[in-house]
């Protein structure tokens, strides 16, 4: 068996692993990464993040054209099965799988495919098509996550499906029952709602997304109830009845919710399981996650882990930086990680939700004396001119500093607007202040003005 030795070695190559290899590459470590399947780019690119934005984005675009009333002028409506609004999404998968593997081969970066196993602190051995074995004096753990999978639930039967399997259905349901009101779980229901299906959204809290600002959670809450989703609270399951015409779900409340699918996206668990981990002293809890310290640094110093493998804020976004700082820690002993103490989020629902800093919540839990400014959407002209009036800029300041502390917003290209704010916040001491939004000439009309109209709201609140 041939072995190989390495300065690092990077198993993944999702975001985290690729910020991890570049970085490292970069400081000039010789660096190798391992992947186990046949095409870069992990569960990002090929059946989580690309592909479901790609669909949302071909949904998006069917809906549009059968609600413009100049469209409708021609006497007809436009519908595309699930499988053809799929097939938008082959050509973008295949476009970034190019493109990420054109940053290893640019960067002479092998690439090991198997899956890998430590036989001891500083060796892995790759089961594949021909056994190796690589030694390396730094490790970085970029392994991902899969949906989470009760062993009750029969995901072979054909009308059961998690966030994975939904992407390769292959026709059109009349109806779906989604269990699990999380990020995922609330864009596919928008999706499908979109699509004209009906749709029980069933979450297992007393409210959806919990994480965000309140007043945002329940403007999604009314818009997703208003399009048409049969939303229910606080309910769990007992058992998943998978029949040959639909699945009953039987839920301890007593109700039974029958529907053509289901889409169980309910949490997700770490992909840390058969890497020998647990003998090295590397022990994931229940979920399969992995602890790590400030430098994304496991119990075991010289093995950092990355991503979804750790759990939140399971972001691509927010790995492909865990992965930069990792090797930064790795090659200079030393890691900012400051710079992702505000990651945004951005949730893909109709309309979009991005956020970036605190909530009122938590402001008020810290007595921190703060202000609001608002901008409504359909107070602006290019939302205007655009037929996308829903929604909402909300910046919340410090009442006396005008320090920004939080910005969230609700509507269409929330999570293109967002970073305007979120490039402000960044800033230290003065730069970061509510008056250069009010200083600040935005190009009229754009959806960035929505920034002026904000501050100049919040500020006048403030006097």
């Amino acid at each position: 068996m041939s072995e190989q030795k390495y300065d690092v070695i990077v198993i993944g190559t999702g975001p985290g692993g690729e910020g991890a290899a570049m970085k490292a590459t970069k400081s000039g470590k010789l660096v190798a990464v391992v992947e186990k399947y046949n095409a870069v780019g992990g569960g990002c690119t090929h059946w989580g993040t690309i592909p479901s934005k790609a669909l949302r984005h071909a949904i998006n675009r069917m809906m549009e054209f059968n609600r413009s009333a100049l469209y409708r002028s021609l006497g007809r409506a436009v519908r595309f099965s699930y499988p053809d609004l799929l097939k938008t999404a082959e050509s973008v998968i295949a476009q970034q799988a190019t493109v990420r593997r054109d940053f290893y081969d640019r960067n002479g970066i092998p690439i090991y495919r198997g899956t890998a196993r430590f036989v001891d602190a500083h060796t892995i051995e790759l089961r594949g098509a021909q056994p190796v074995r690589l030694r390396a004096d730094h490790f970085v753990l970029a392994t991902g996550s899969r949906p989470y999978r009760p062993s009750d639930v029969d995901f072979n039967h054909p009308r059961v499906f998690d966030s994975d399997t939904i992407l390769s259905m292959a026709y059109t349901p009349e109806s779906i029952s989604i269990y699990g009101a999380g990020v995922i779980g609330c864009e596919y229901a928008s999706m499908f709602r979109n699509m004209g299906c009906k749709v029980n959204l069933i979450n297992t809290r007393d409210q959806l997304l919990s994480f965000l600002d309140d007043e945002i959670t329940h403007a999604l809450n009314y818009h997703l109830r208003d399009q048409g989703v049969v939303i229910r609270h606080n309910e769990t399951y007992e058992r998943v009845e998978a029949q040959s015409d639909g699945v009953v779900m039987h839920m301890k409340s007593g109700k039974r919710i029958k529907s053509d699918i289901v889409l169980w996206a309910n949490g997700r668990t770490g992909n840390a399981q058969h890497m020998g981990l647990e003998e090295l002293g590397i022990r994931p809890n229940g979920r399969g996650q992995i602890d790590v310290n400030a430098h994304y640094q496991t119990a075991l110093d010289h093995i950092y882990a990355v991503g979804d493998v750790i759990g939140y804020p399971s972001l691509a976004s927010a790995s492909y930086d865990q992965g930069r700082f990792a090797a930064t820690h790795m090659a200079d002993g030393v890691c900012d990680s400051r710079l992702v103490e505000y990651v945004p989020t951005g949730i893909y629902t109709s309309p979009e939700i991005s956020s970036v800093g605190r909530t009122e919540r938590e402001l008020t839990e810290a007595c921190i004396p703060y202000e609001v400014g608002y901008a409504w959407f359909k107070s602006l002209a290019r939302a205007q001119i655009t037929g996308k009036t829903v929604g909402m800029l909300k910046l919340l300041f410090h009442r006396d500093t005008l320090e920004l502390l939080g910005i969230h917003c609700f509507g269409d290209q929330a999570a293109e607007i967002v970073h305007i704010g979120q490039a402000i916040m960044a800033q230290r001491g003065e730069a970061n202040s509510l008056l250069y939004f009010v200083n600040t000439t935005f190009n009229y009309p754009t959806m960035a003005e929505a920034y002026r109209v904000a501050a100049l709201n919040g500020l006048n609140r403030a006097r």
